[in-house]
């Protein structure tokens, strides 16, 4: 058996330890050795828990075992996710990990460390839960120059969506019903305001790119500010109202965009019928084409057997460096402001004129349920062009992004159906 040790058992971790057991079997198709867990380190103990025997509160006790190869960091948080995570992989212990947070912030770091000490440092859970992703994108895409990322990358806030367009619901109620199932934490924040989306997306950038791509250089916008009523103007310019987290690489100059904002999405777009509290990630290479990844994005269960695929492959790989290609260096950010966008804009009524001076000659629409008001989608324009338009508007509402790249039908046709 090649020992492991789960750094942290909460949800997640516990799921580790149980996915090895339970699928010993499938395991050792793969590695014949198998896989044991001989540590659990936490502050608390488990004295139920079936695994009570192998918790140790000090870090040092797995360190200094040259028994453990392997270790799963499912504490969350950057400390002491990060020293921990550190002097493991100093001492040619593989680490992988489901901490996005981490990740994000000193992924590349941890990475270059790993080479240094021949071993590795995997995070596949750590963006789209169960979904695999990131191995994907390191092998299948080997050969690829991927152009661009976008997806559906935080369940709660496309169950909430959902909610709110089948049952015609205010973003509150839509917010407790998913606290109440259990889709949503007490404090939502990271979820309904974007940060846990803008977090994948920025690790997805990051792997596309080989340079770091960190959470506060992504621009970030939330669903707290959607109504029921742009799902109403939503439906009819055939579209649908998603959380996105969006990554468009420049083959030409290699700078990359990204951003997660709210978007209009077209309703021949393979994300339209991405609901509830499912992921879905569409990729784009430079030969291949468009693939999709869709599945479930969170959960104790599927996130643990994440990080058992990343556990396996390290076993499978002792003692040499599974290159991820990540490195301790930035990436080249396009200047978001700059990229050209459609736009669909809520204003008063008393701005019809102006909208035409300003905006031309656009098509407005209207639902029943506001009178006092109409909407448009303006034609392609950056983000400083769209500000300084919208400051002439004395009634201005509100603007939502238009889903441009990757879409099947053309935003004007969606617009006059």
């Amino acid at each position: 058996m090649i020992e492991t040790a789960i750094l942290g058992f909460g949800t997640v971790g516990s799921g580790v330890a149980e996915v090895i057991d339970r699928n010993q079997k499938q395991i050792q198709r793969d590695l014949p050795e198998g896989l044991h867990v001989k540590y659990i380190l936490d502050l608390r103990d488990f004295p139920d828990s079936p695994y009570a025997d192998r918790v140790v509160h000090d870090i040092n006790v797995i360190l200094d075992d040259p028994e453990v190869r392997i270790v799963c960091e499912t504490m969350g948080g950057k400390e002491p996710a990060f020293t921990f995570s550190k002097q493991c992989l100093e001492r040619g212990k593989s680490v992988c990990t489901s901490n996005k947070e981490l990740v994000d912030a000193l992924g590349g770091k941890l990475a270059v460390i790993a080479r240094e000490h021949n071993c590795s440092y995997l995070f596949e859970a750590s963006v789209g839960g169960g979904i695999p992703i990131l191995r994907p994108l390191r092998t299948s895409f080997s050969q690829e120059f991927i152009t661009d990322v976008v997806g559906i990358l935080n369940g709660t806030t496309n169950y909430i969506l959902t909610k709110m367009e089948a049952e015609d619901l205010d973003f509150d109620v839509a917010l407790k019903q998913a606290q109440d199932n259990g889709f949503a934490e007490r404090n939502p924040e990271a979820d309904i305001e974007g940060y846990d989306p803008c977090r994948k997306i920025a690790i997805l950038a990051s792997l596309v790119t080989g340079g770091n791509v960190k959470f506060s250089q992504v621009p970030c916008e939330g669903i707290s500010k959607i109504d029921k009523n742009d799902l109403k103007y939503a439906r009819k310019i055939h579209r649908a109202v998603k959380l996105l987290g969006v990554c468009h690489h420049d083959q030409a100059s290699n700078q990359v965009y990204v951003r997660t904002a709210p978007y209009l999405v077209s309703e021949g777009h393979p994300l339209y019928a991405v609901n509830d509290v499912f992921n879905g990630i569409l990729v784009r290479g430079s030969m291949v084409g468009d693939l999709m990844f869709y599945g479930s994005g969170a959960g104790k269960l599927p996130t643990a057997s994440a990080v058992v695929s990343d556990v396996v492959e390290e076993a499978q790989t002792l003692g040499r460096n599974i290159n991820i290609g990540l490195n301790n260096t930035d990436a080249d950010l396009m200047d978001p402001s700059n990229v050209r966008e459609q736009y669909f804009i809520r204003t008063a009524k008393e701005d019809e004129k102006t909208v035409k001076e300003v905006f031309g000659d656009v098509i407005a629409l209207s639902i029943p349920e506001v009178t006092d008001e109409f909407a448009f989608v303006t034609s392609e324009m950056n983000e400083r062009e769209k500000d300084a338009k919208i400051e002439k508007l004395a009634g201005f509402r509100k603007a939502i992004r238009l889903l441009g790249r990757f879409d099947l039908d053309s935003p004007e046709q969606s617009a006059q159906a």
